[in-house]
C-alpha cells in the first residue's frame, strides 16, 4: 500500500485524532508538491452526512472528499447529532476550508395544517424532515445536549424494528439484534444517531455473510423478501464482487426503497414538535430551515420510490412554513424538476425565505458535486452559502450578530441586503 492510500484509509480511522492527524500529513504531502492541487471549481455542498448519523466518511475523511473534488466550501448535517461538528471545523482549519455546521431532525407537524399529510418523509405522514443550518461554534455542545433525549426515544423504536426485521427474514435463518448488529456500526457511544441506514446497512452485512455468491443475494431479495429490483439496481448487485465498496451499500438502497413499510414503526417521541424545533434553533442562534423534498420520479439515489410528496398542496406549505417562523428553505438542485425548482423559489421569493442548497451525502457511489450550480439560475445559492458562513463566523462571535436575530433583521430588513452583508464578512 503506497504512502497516499494508507493515508486516505487512516481519514477513517477509530478516533478523531488519528484521522486529523493523516489529514495533516495529506495536506503537507499537497503543500510540498508531491501530491498535485485539488481542482478549482464554484461548487459548494451544505449537506454532507458523516458517521455520525449513517455515511461512508468520518467527518475528516467528508472534508477531504469534498475538498480533493475542489468544493470551494462544505458543510456537515447529521440526524439527531452535532457529534462530529467540531471535527468538521478542525479539518477545515487544516485545509484552509470555509466550512458550516448543521444538524437534521423529524418533527411532528401534527399541530400545524399539515396533520395528516405525506410532507416530506416517505415514511410517515404528519412528519417532516427540517434542519437547523450554521450552529453557533459556542452552542455545538448544547445542541447535541437538546437532541439527546430524542436519541434515547429512537433507540427504543429501533429495537423494536430490529425485532420485526428478524420475524421477515427468520426463514432464511437470519436475524437482526439491536446492540450486536446494529450499534457496532454507529457511533452510538460518542453521541451519534443510529438510523433506519443504520438497520438496513447491517442487515446488508448478515444477507452477504449468509449468501457469499451476488446472484444468491439477488435472488433473495427479489424471490424471499419480494422486493422489486430496477434493471440498474440489478446490475450493481451482479456486480458487487468487482465493485466491494459499493455492494453493501447497494443492497442497502435495494432495502430502503421497498422494505421500509414492512418493518417501520412510526416515530412519536423522537420527533419533537416543529414549534420547539424552531424556538430551539432561534435560542442557539442557528437558521431554521425546512428541507423540501418534491414529488419524486425516478429516484437520483435509488433508494426512494416514485412517490408524492409537497407538490399538489404547495400553497399551504408555504403558508405553514410561514406561519411557524421558517428561516429558510433547503433543497437539492439536482434532484427535481426545473419546474419544480422554479416554484421553489419563487415561493421562496414571495415569503422572503433565504434559499439554502446542499446535495445529501450519506453513499459512496454519490458526488460531491453538484453540477446543477453551472446554471446562471442557481447563482444565488452559492451566494448564500457564504452567507452562510459568515453568519456561523458572526454568530459565535456574539449570538445577537446571527443573521436572523432580531438585533440583525431590525439592522438590515432587506434579505437581499442581508445576504450581501454576511457574504461579504467571508469573501471581502
Amino acid at each position: 500500500m503506497d504512502k497516499k492510500t494508507e493515508l486516505i484509509e487512516r481519514l477513517n480511522a477509530e478516533t478523531k485524532e488519528e484521522r486529523l492527524e493523516a489529514l495533516r500529513e495529506i495536506k503537507k504531502l499537497h503543500d510540498d508538491g508531491i501530491l498535485p492541487a485539488p481542482p478549482k471549481t464554484q461548487y459548494v455542498n451544505n449537506h454532507i452526512h458523516t458517521i455520525y448519523s449513517f455515511s461512508p466518511y468520518s467527518p475528516t475523511k467528508a472534508l477531504y472528499m469534498a475538498w480533493i473534488n475542489g468544493l470551494k466550501t462544505a458543510g456537515i448535517m447529521d440526524h439527531d447529532s452535532s457529534s462530529g461538528a467540531k471535527e468538521f471545523i478542525e479539518a477545515g482549519k487544516i485545509l484552509n476550508m470555509p466550512v458550516t455546521c448543521g444538524i437534521e431532525c423529524r418533527v411532528d407537524a401534527s399541530a400545524t395544517p399539515l396533520n395528516g399529510k405525506k410532507i416530506n418523509n416517505p415514511d410517515q405522514i404528519s412528519v417532516a424532515y427540517v434542519a437547523m443550518h450554521g450552529i453557533p461554534h459556542q452552542n455545538i455542545d448544547a445542541v447535541n445536549a437538546w437532541l439527546a433525549p430524542y436519541r434515547a426515544h429512537r433507540d427504543e423504536r429501533n429495537k423494536k424494528m430490529c425485532a420485526n426485521i428478524t420475524e421477515l427474514v427468520k426463514g432464511a435463518g437470519l436475524s437482526l439484534d439491536y446492540e450486536k448488529d446494529v450499534l457496532p456500526i454507529s457511533r452510538h457511544s460518542e453521541g451519534g444517531s443510529v438510523t433506519e441506514r443504520h438497520i438496513l446497512f447491517a442487515l446488508a452485512k448478515k444477507i452477504t455473510a449468509r449468501f457469499p455468491d451476488c446472484k444468491d443475494v439477488l435472488n433473495f431479495l427479489m424471490n424471499d423478501l419480494h422486493i422489486p429490483v430496477s434493471e440498474k439496481a440489478q446490475g450493481q448487485i451482479l456486480s458487487g464482487k468487482e465493485n466491494p465498496d459499493f455492494y453493501e451499500y447497494d443492497i442497502l438502497g435495494v432495502l430502503k426503497s421497498d422494505m421500509v413499510e414492512k418493518f417501520y414503526i412510526p416515530a412519536t417521541n423522537e420527533c419533537p414538535k416543529m414549534a420547539d424545533f424552531i424556538a430551539m434553533t432561534k435560542k442557539f442562534g442557528g437558521i431554521s430551515a425546512y428541507a423540501y423534498l418534491g414529488d419524486v420520479g425516478s429516484s437520483v439515489t435509488g433508494d426512494k420510490k416514485a412517490q408524492k410528496f409537497e407538490d399538489d398542496y404547495l400553497p399551504l406549505l408555504f403558508e405553514v412554513i410561514h406561519e411557524q417562523k421558517f428561516d429558510a428553505v433547503t433543497y437539492m438542485p439536482t434532484r427535481n424538476t426545473r419546474e419544480q425548482l422554479d416554484r421553489i423559489m419563487k415561493n421562496c421569493h414571495d415569503y422572503d425565505l433565504f434559499e439554502i442548497s446542499g446535495e445529501d451525502i450519506n453513499s459512496p457511489r454519490q458526488s460531491f458535486i453538484c453540477k446543477a450550480l453551472d446554471d446562471p439560475a442557481f447563482a444565488h445559492l452559492i451566494d448564500a452559502t457564504y452567507a452562510l458562513i459568515g453568519h456561523e463566523l458572526a454568530a459565535t462571535e456574539n449570538i445577537d450578530d446571527a443573521m436572523f436575530s432580531d438585533k440583525t433583521k431590525k439592522e438590515h430588513p432587506d434579505l437581499g441586503e442581508r445576504i450581501a452583508f454576511y457574504k461579504k464578512k467571508v469573501l471581502g
